[in-house]
């Protein structure tokens, strides 16, 4: 039997809680692949004043849940192997915390276990407009491995929801791991744009 694939996502307090929602259950429809999540606290409050959902529920989405003080969980050890990790969203606090190696919270030390392993680790930073001190935790965060992926929404496949829209930056997320779902189809060229042959 094939080992399932475990991606380890990380929610913030920033707005668009959506997106780690979202995460959740594209990663829930991919054969194979095993979600283990941890929230900040000010996460929950956040997917309590943005969405439909409770916390409770968010944290059933996920295959395993940790609780951010669990210091001691696997997910914070890089004997315990994983394909990547994505933060959906990042908070600058959370983005300056994984730039800078303080791991004082599981959230953070699941992020940095995932650099030290040479593992991918994503950030969809949500934050606008963006100051310098923002640009150079971004900037510090990339030199240590991290892919910076704000959520910055695409047209080409003409979203009529904001689901849609969410959904293709998840997928872009998702891509960086190497376990890209099937919600959005993928960039196929301008009409007229070229031809076989």
């Amino acid at each position: 039997m094939t080992e399932a694939r475990r991606v380890v996502v990380g929610i913030s307090g920033a707005s668009g809680a959506i997106y780690g929602i979202r995460l959740l259950r594209q990663l829930a429809d991919l054969p194979g692949v095993e979600s283990h999540l941890v929230m900040s606290r000010a996460a929950m409050m956040t997917i309590a004043a943005e969405t439909d959902f409770t916390p409770a529920e968010v944290s059933a989405m996920a295959d395993v849940t940790y609780t951010p003080a669990d210091v001691g969980a696997t997910i914070a050890s890089g004997s315990f192997v994983t394909h990547g990790m994505v933060v959906a969203p990042c908070s600058m606090r959370t983005l300056g915390a994984i730039a800078n190696s303080l791991a004082d919270n599981l959230l953070t030390r699941a992020a940095d276990v995932t650099l030290k392993e040479g593992r991918p680790l994503v950030l969809m930073v949500r934050e606008t407009p963006l100051h310098p001190g923002h640009l150079r935790l971004m900037a510090l965060a990339a030199e240590a491995g991290a892919v910076i992926a704000p959520p910055v929404p695409a047209f080409y496949h003409r979203p009529t929801t904001i689901e849609e829209i969410v959904d293709h930056s998840v997928s872009r997320a998702l891509d960086r791991l190497g376990v890209a779902g099937t919600i959005t189809r993928p960039w196929e060229g301008m009409r007229g744009g070229g031809s076989k042959g």
